[in-house]
């Protein structure tokens, strides 16, 4: 147990520096940098592109790929619209204040370059592998694209180990420990239908989950912001109110009120994009693993669909999050994560079902995660150990899926942050090494984009 303990406590150690200031100014830094030579490319293509992601259309239905525009990006924000957008954003505004929203805003913003040019990248340099199916991301375009593949190996480890922690066990613990909260139900019994529920997904690969994430993903995001839009109007008056602390506690100390300690400008900045980073992973490299097996032969036009997701995640999702617990005065309470979310859906709904409410999410969002991070982690262990693997990954990844919602893991959360952290530096280096190639691409495609 002592050293249980002792390992716990040099992973929080790592995980605090890998999560610190070093690496949120090199993704902060890498989307201003690309957004700079991109030329805003997210502000000035934003309505362009949500057209594309939305807008079902034929003309790629005949190109090389698995899966259409829209299941890619389905697919992709089924990994990161998850607890991130409930505990996470909630998190942040206990620790900041109101104006850790902003910040949130601005990692969103420049993220979506980010976003952006890693699905570019990923269609760009993606390969067929021995089964017929697409497999691209990271890996690939350091491997291909820099041509340093032991960069790539260590990026792939990294994925996969994040895979089985924070794509696997951790989301499938929340959801158990979040209905067994609010409904009673055994960990076990949660743990035995998402156990089931993954491995029927999971046998069909690819296409099986995007199929299933583009049903699921739509409807878990229209509940949640629904749920949420019913108490902004209840509290419409305050909405205004709410914009200003944002603005206003974004560059000034927001000082002690109710259970909330105060916070300091530079802490208010930190957990804001911090947070927000978590919450849209602009930069960690994982979603350009679904773009990669979009119909395309076009890496600008899936480019362009990715981007959608960052704005989706942080610009919509979090700022609904935001905004309830703002406008609804809970903010101060000294509640943090789900519990704070949950107080605050609680507080002005009709009825009192602001937990169940919150419960539901979570089930929904974690379990979407779930099935996102299998494809992620599945091509990382494909890229290590080749094609035969995927079978007994898929196997292990649905068992660890039980494991997960009925054993404690605070090491295993740790430690998976710590690699989900990892990720990010390979990943960047790569953007950055590869930043004149996201020019040309966009250069060459983008025009016959325009409207």
């Amino acid at each position: 147990m002592t050293i249980q303990r002792h390992v716990l406590e040099i992973l929080t150690a790592m995980s605090g520096v890998i999560w610190g200031l070093p690496l949120i100014i090199l993704l902060l830094g890498t989307g201003i940098y690309l957004t700079f030579i991109l030329r805003g490319l997210q502000f000035r293509q934003l309505i362009p592109s949500l057209k594309l992601a939305l807008i079902k259309r034929k003309e790629d239905s005949d190109q090389k790929g698995d899966i259409s525009h829209f299941e890619a990006l389905m697919t992709a924000l089924s990994a990161t619209v998850g607890v991130g957008n409930i505990a996470g954003v909630a998190t942040a505004i206990a620790i900041g204040g109101p104006g850790a929203i902003f910040w949130m805003w601005i990692t969103g913003l420049f993220g979506m370059a980010t976003k952006y040019s890693e699905a570019l990248l990923a269609v760009k340099y993606r390969g067929i592998d021995g089964y017929g199916y697409m497999s691209g991301g990271p890996m690939y375009y350091i491997s291909s694209g820099l041509g340093v593949k032991w960069l790539a190996v260590l990026f792939a480890i990294f994925a996969s180990i994040s895979a089985f922690g924070i794509g696997n066990m951790v989301q499938s613990n929340s959801v158990a420990d979040a209905l067994n909260a609010a409904f009673g139900i055994a960990h076990w019994q949660t743990g035995l239908v998402i156990c089931i529920a993954t491995g029927l997904v999971l046998l069909g690969g690819i296409k099986s989950i995007a199929k299933t994430t583009s049903y699921v993903v739509p409807i878990m995001i229209c509940l949640y912001v629904v749920s949420a839009l019913v108490i902004l109007v209840i509290n419409i008056y305050d909405i205004p109110h709410a914009f200003y602390l944002i603005f206003e506690h974004a560059f000034n100390p927001t000082s002690a009120a109710g259970g909330f300690l105060g916070a300091t400008i530079s802490q208010t900045l930190r957990i804001g994009v911090a947070r927000g980073i978590f919450s849209n992973e602009s930069g960690l490299g994982s979603s350009p693993i679904a773009a990669a097996a979009a119909r395309t032969k076009d890496p600008v036009k899936q480019a362009l669909v990715s981007m959608t997701q960052t704005f989706i995640d942080t610009l919509v999702v979090c700022t609904f999050t935001g905004l309830v617990i703002i406008t609804t005065g809970v903010w101060s309470t000294g509640e943090t994560g789900a519990a704070l979310s949950s107080l605050a859906f609680e507080k002005d709904l009709p009825v009192n079902i602001g937990a169940e409410i919150i419960a539901i999410s979570l089930a929904f969002f974690a379990y979407s995660t779930i099935l996102g991070w299998s494809y992620y982690g599945e091509k990382a262990i494909q890229f290590i150990l080749g094609d035969r693997s995927i079978k007994p990954y898929r196997f292990l990844f649905t068992i660890f899926v039980f494991i997960g919602a009925v054993v404690k893991l605070d090491l295993v959360w740790t430690f998976a942050d710590v690699m989900n952290g990892l990720m990010a530096f390979p990943n960047l280096v790569a953007l950055i090494g590869l930043s004149r190639v996201i020019v040309n691409e966009t250069n060459l495609h983008l025009p016959s984009k325009r409207d």
